[in-house]
């Protein structure tokens, strides 16, 4: 299996210089995350970035692949437009994944070349002159449990293992939205308790998928979370891997989870019989 690396990581538009000013600072522990990524990117000479992203078009009932030959990072929305700057998509790898998948699940294929905050954000903080990857941008489906974006991911590890390239995951994704009176969705108690069951969860690999799976819906909803259904569609895709987590980073500082965690991947990835 071609994945050598996987990661949690928040979009946070504060993460950006740019967009956050004086407040970036306050996330400097996630930032450094985003710095590891990086740079084991281009070590690794990751070949392909598939984002994991929750904030893509209307996906209630079907999950979406974005393969747009040029995809572009701005941010019209929070004020700050960069310099032009595109990146390239997997179209072949894209086309691989809708012919396996096409008759199994419900998916539609985008040709958008403006990139959603969810994955733009990753994209702007991890893309240098250094890291040559192409992308591929995919989202859950909104209206789909967890166990049915987990069976996509289950779905989507079948091509992933098929590719001779080197393959990196960042499933970009917020924990709780209701931590402090100051949060975006107001405060609740259960935003808290969502993110430590999340966090202590992500921390027994051996039972993470039953755990996550069996999630108290109310909890979750109560949450006002953006990642959770992203992060199984990776545990779908790592069903077969032995990986250890590596929390490299929690943040509250405005009223929102962000955390931060590499999944660890063996260098024998796929379970022998």
């Amino acid at each position: 299996m071609p994945l050598i690396k996987a990661f949690l990581l928040p979009h946070s538009p504060l993460l950006v210089p740019e967009i956050g000013r004086a407040n970036h600072e306050f996330l400097a522990k996630t930032a450094a995350a985003y710095q590891k990524a990086k740079a084991d990117f281009i070590e690794a000479g990751v070949e392909t970035l598939i984002i994991i992203s929750p904030h893509n078009k209307i996906r209630e009932n079907f999950f979406i692949i974005n393969s747009a030959p040029e995809m572009e990072i701005s941010f019209p929305d929070f004020g700050f437009i960069p310099p032009k700057n595109f990146l390239k998509g997997d179209i072949i790898f894209s086309d691989k994944i809708k012919n396996n998948l096409k008759n199994e699940v419900p998916l539609r294929i985008l040709s958008d070349s403006a990139l959603d905050y969810g994955s733009a954000i990753p994209l702007y903080l991890l893309k240098t002159a250094e890291t040559n990857f192409k992308i591929l941008v995919i989202s859950p489906a909104d209206d789909f449990s967890l166990e049915e974006n987990f069976n996509f991911g289950l779905k989507l590890a079948e091509t992933i293992e098929t590719e001779a390239k080197k393959i990196a995951i960042i499933v970009s994704g917020d924990l709780s939205h209701r931590l402090k009176r100051k949060s975006p969705g107001g405060y609740s108690p259960k935003g808290a308790k969502f993110d430590n069951k999340l966090i202590e969860y992500l921390s027994d690999p051996e039972n993470a998928k039953k755990n996550i799976l069996n999630m108290d819906k109310r909890l979750i909803l109560e949450a006002s979370e953006c990642g959770l259904k992203p992060l199984v569609i990776l545990l779908g895709i790592l069903d077969k891997v032995k990986w250890e987590p590596d929390i490299l980073a929690y943040q509250t500082d405005f009223g929102i989870g962000y955390l931060s965690l590499e999944f660890l991947l063996p260098e024998s990835k796929i379970e022998t019989a």
